[in-house]
C-alpha cells in the first residue's frame, strides 16, 4: 500500500481509544485488499514514533494497553490543563455542577434522594450527565419501586484529575474566608453542605 505510514497515522489519529496493530492491519488489508505484514505496519509505527518524538511537536506516539494513541507531551501538560479547565466550566451548567456534586458526595443515590437535596426535579440534569458519561447507572435500590440508583463514572474520575473518591473535596475546604462580607455560598457549595447534613 503506497504511503502506509500516512494511512497508519490517520486511523490512529481518527481512533477515539488506543487502536490495536492488529485493528490497523484488518482495517488497511480491507481498504487494499491485499495482505499486509504486521512488520511493514510495525516499521510504520516506528518511524511514526519517530517523527512524532522531535521537539517540532507537542503531541507523541504512544503505546497503551496494547493499542497505539496521539498524547500531548508533558512540556505542554500545564497548557492543556488550563483550556480544559475552561471549557469544563462552559460545558457544565451550574444546575448540572450542583446534580453532579450531590451525586458524588451521596453516592450510589436515586434521582429521588438527588431532587430532595437539590428541590427541584432532575431528570434534564441527570440525563445530561448520563450522555456526557459523568454518571452511570448502578442498578437499583432495595426500595419500593426499585427505584435506578446513580454514581459517578470512571469518565468522571479523568474529567476531574481524581484517582479515587477520596481526593474529592472536603467540606472544610470550601470555608470562605472570615473577612469576606456580603456573598453567598456557591451553588456547589451549598450541594455539598446539603450532603453532609442529610
Amino acid at each position: 500500500m503506497e504511503l502506509l505510514n500516512l494511512h497508519v497515522e490517520s486511523l490512529i489519529f481518527t481512533a477515539e481509544q488506543p487502536i490495536s496493530l492488529r485493528e490497523i492491519q484488518q482495517c488497511l488489508e480491507s481498504v487494499s485488499e491485499t495482505t499486509i505484514e504486521n512488520d511493514e505496519i510495525q516499521k510504520a509505527l516506528d518511524q511514526l514514533k519517530e517523527k512524532y518524538g522531535q521537539d517540532e511537536y507537542s503531541f507523541e506516539l504512544v503505546k497503551i494497553n496494547q493499542g497505539f494513541t496521539f498524547l500531548t507531551k508533558g512540556a505542554y501538560h500545564t497548557t492543556v490543563g488550563q483550556y480544559l479547565k475552561h471549557i469544563t466550566r462552559k460545558m457544565l451548567s451550574k444546575a448540572a455542577l450542583e446534580t453532579l456534586a450531590i451525586i458524588a458526595y451521596k453516592q450510589p443515590v436515586t434521582k429521588v434522594e438527588v431532587e430532595s437535596i437539590r428541590g427541584v426535579n432532575c431528570d434534564y440534569t441527570i440525563q445530561k450527565l448520563l450522555d456526557k458519561e459523568l454518571v452511570e447507572l448502578k442498578g437499583r435500590a432495595e426500595g419500593p419501586g426499585r427505584p435506578l440508583v446513580y454514581a459517578t463514572s470512571e469518565r468522571f474520575m479523568d474529567y476531574f484529575g481524581l484517582n479515587t473518591l477520596e481526593d474529592l473535596p472536603k467540606l472544610k475546604d470550601f470555608k470562605k474566608p472570615d473577612n469576606e462580607i456580603g456573598s453567598s455560598a456557591t451553588l456547589v457549595e451549598e450541594a455539598i453542605a446539603n450532603t453532609s447534613q442529610n
